[in-house]
């Protein structure tokens, strides 16, 4: 899963318009338009590799092109996303203002944690949000999802874990 999907899917569960998109890209520190973030919105080519259904995608793909989303343009929507849930957290006096980007962190890991943040769940509600989709994860599983990279317990987020999370996000959401 790419972060073009996870924006998109996203976007589908909680349900923002265009105009909120670009707000929160704001409040993350970067400046799109509607039409950029529209373009990121557009299913890349390397979503449909394996989807032997679709055999008029590269039909869509010329009308318009999409823009392939970065982990720190991800991640900047993320954090504007706590920003716009949340409120603007002050800094505290010797820290920085926002902290430096890490381009080696899975992205999966990223989302959980700061979905967790800005939708003020519980482990136990991640979990639920889990189980909505059939995927069962203890507490002990979803911790080591949680943890910092690098921490002797943290455990990478394949796509399955992030997929079910937006699946049960959607449900959850939108009925």
């Amino acid at each position: 899963m790419d972060n073009n999907d996870i924006l998109i899917r996203l976007r589908y569960a909680l349900n923002l318009r265009d105009k909120e998109m670009v707000e929160i890209f704001k409040l993350g520190g970067t400046e799109l338009t509607e039409e950029i973030v529209r373009k990121l919105l557009i299913k890349s080519k390397e979503t449909y590799r394996y989807n032997d259904e679709v055999d008029d995608h590269d039909e869509i793909e010329d009308k318009e092109e999409n823009i392939k989303c970065k982990n720190s343009t991800l991640e900047s929507f993320l954090d504007g996303f706590i920003i716009f849930k949340r409120g603007k957290q002050d800094s505290k006096p010797g820290q920085p203002e926002r902290p430096v980007l890490k381009n080696s962190e899975n992205p999966n890991n990223t989302l959980l944690k700061k979905l967790k943040i800005a939708l003020s769940l519980t482990s136990e509600d991640m979990i639920d949000i889990l189980k909505e989709t059939g995927v069962i994860v203890t507490k002990g599983e979803l911790s080591a999802l949680l943890r910092k990279e690098g921490h002797k317990n943290y455990k990478e987020c394949g796509d399955k874990y992030a997929r079910n999370f937006l699946k049960g996000l959607a449900k959850k959401y939108r009925g």
